[in-house]
C-alpha cells in the first residue's frame, strides 16, 4: 500500500531483537518488569474461572464504563455517561488509530508534537490524511513547544491535533498554558483534539497533568485516551478507553468495530477493580519509578551523558554528543557492543531525523538491580 510505504519494523521490535540476540540489558522498549497490584491480577483469573470468556459487549463491559466515568469525575471533575460517552478499546494504540480513521478524512491535516510516538504517523497515514509536526526543542532543561510554531502549523485543511501528555519519548508534561495555547487554537480554527493520556498518573516532583478537557470549551471537542498499561503495569493486557462527547464515540465506535469488535472481558473486569481500588498501588508506583528516575539520571550523568529531567512516563532523555557520538541511531545500534545496553533513538520520531539526532531515549520502568547494572556497563562508555 503506497500510503504505508513508509513504515516497516518498528524501531521498538528491531531494538528489542537486538537487546535478545546480544544479551544486552533493554532500556529501549517501555515495559516494566514487575507486575501490576496482586489483588487486581486475581481479580482477572477470577474472571476467566467464572466464565467471562466469550465477546463482551462492543463498547465495553459496563463495570469498567461506569469505573472509566467515576474515575473522571472524581480526579478531573468532568462527567461522562457511561453509556454513551466512554468506549472500550485494545489499548490507546487502537483508540488513537480509531479515532483518526473516524474523524479524519483523506488529505485532511493532523498536527502531532514531534518527536512523536510511533503509531501517530502511521495512523494518521492509514487514514489517508496529512501530518504536520511542530517540534518540542529543549528549553531551560525541558522539551517544549514554540506556540507561535503551533498556530503556523494550523491551516484550512486542519481537521484535529494529536496532544500527547505526559509526553513519550521525551518525558515533558504540558503546563497549563501550553494546554491553554492548545485549547485556544482548537476552538478558534474549530479543531478536535485527541489527547493521549496514558501516563495520566505517572507525574514527578509534584508537576500535575492537566487534562485537555477540563479546559472551558474542550470537553465539546476533545477526545481522551487513556489505558490500564501503564497505570496498572499490564502492558500486554491492552485494554484502554477514550471517553468524548456521545457523536464521537458512535463515529470512533463505528470504525471500532470493524478493526477488534472487542476488547477482551477478564481484563476489562480486572481493569474496573483496580480503577476503584487500586490507585492508592497506583501512588507508590509513582513514588518508586520517581526514584528509579534519579538513579537512572545519575548513572548516566556519570557515564557522561548529558541528561534531561523528565516530569512524567518511564523515560529519560539524553543528549550523547558529550561521548563524542554524533548520530544516535549510530550509537544505538552499536551501544550492545560498547556498552550491553539497549536504548532507543530518538531521531526515529521525527519528520527531520537531524532534528532530533543527539538524542537517545533510555527506560527505567525497571528493577533497581537491572538499572543498577545497565549504569555499570555504561560507565564503559566514559573511557
Amino acid at each position: 500500500m503506497g500510503r504505508m510505504r513508509e513504515f516497516g519494523t518498528t524501531v521498538f521490535a528491531e531494538m528489542t531483537a537486538l537487546a535478545v540476540r546480544t544479551g544486552s540489558i533493554n532500556l529501549g522498549q517501555g515495559f516494566p518488569d514487575e507486575d501490576g497490584p496482586a489483588a487486581m491480577l486475581d481479580r482477572a483469573v477470577e474472571a476467566i474461572r467464572d466464565g467471562f470468556n466469550q465477546y463482551p459487549p462492543g463498547p465495553g463491559v459496563s463495570e469498567l464504563r461506569q469505573a472509566v466515568a467515576d474515575h473522571q469525575k472524581i480526579r478531573y471533575g468532568l462527567d461522562y455517561d457511561p453509556d454513551s460517552e466512554i468506549l472500550v478499546t485494545v489499548g490507546a494504540t487502537e483508540a488513537i488509530t480509531a479515532a483518526v480513521l473516524a474523524l479524519c478524512e483523506p488529505g485532511s491535516e493532523v498536527i502531532v508534537f514531534e518527536p512523536y510516538y510511533d503509531s501517530y504517523p502511521a495512523a494518521i497515514a492509514m487514514a489517508g490524511a496529512v501530518r504536520r509536526a511542530v517540534p518540542l526543542r529543549v528549553d531551560a532543561g525541558r522539551f517544549a513547544f514554540d506556540p507561535a510554531e503551533l498556530a503556523a502549523a494550523v491551516t484550512p485543511k486542519t481537521r484535529a491535533i494529536l496532544v500527547n501528555s505526559p509526553h513519550n519519548p521525551t518525558g515533558t508534561v504540558f503546563t497549563s498554558a501550553e494546554m491553554e495555547a492548545i485549547a485556544g487554537l482548537c476552538q478558534a480554527h474549530d479543531l478536535i483534539a485527541i489527547t493521549d493520556e496514558v501516563y495520566e498518573h505517572l507525574t514527578f516532583d509534584g508537576v500535575a497533568h492537566v487534562p485537555l478537557a477540563t479546559l472551558p470549551g474542550m470537553r465539546e471537542r476533545t477526545v481522551t485516551v487513556s489505558s490500564a498499561g501503564k497505570t496498572f503495569s499490564v502492558t500486554g493486557w491492552k485494554t484502554g478507553w477514550i471517553c468524548a462527547p456521545a457523536g464521537l464515540i458512535r463515529a470512533v465506535q463505528t470504525v471500532k468495530q470493524f478493526l477488534t469488535f472487542t476488547a477482551a472481558a477478564p481484563w476489562q473486569l480486572a481493569v474496573a477493580y483496580a480503577l476503584r481500588h487500586e490507585l492508592e498501588w497506583v501512588t507508590t508506583l509513582k513514588d518508586a519509578l520517581q526514584g528509579k528516575r534519579d538513579r537512572l539520571m545519575a548513572g548516566l550523568a556519570a557515564a557522561g551523558f548529558e541528561v534531561l529531567r523528565p516530569s512524567g512516563t518511564y523515560f529519560v532523555q539524553t543528549d550523547i554528543r558529550p561521548l563524542g557520538f554524533t548520530d544516535g541511531l549510530d550509537l544505538a545500534r552499536r551501544l550492545p557492543e560498547l556498552a550491553g545496553v539497549v536504548a532507543i533513538p530518538t531521531q526515529v520520531f521525527y519528520d527531520e531525523p537531524g532534528t532530533g539526532r543527539q538524542y537517545v531515549r533510555f527506560a527505567f520502568c525497571k528493577k533497581d538491580a537491572v538499572i543498577d547494572e545497565a549504569i555499570a556497563r555504561l560507565g564503559r562508555l566514559a573511557y
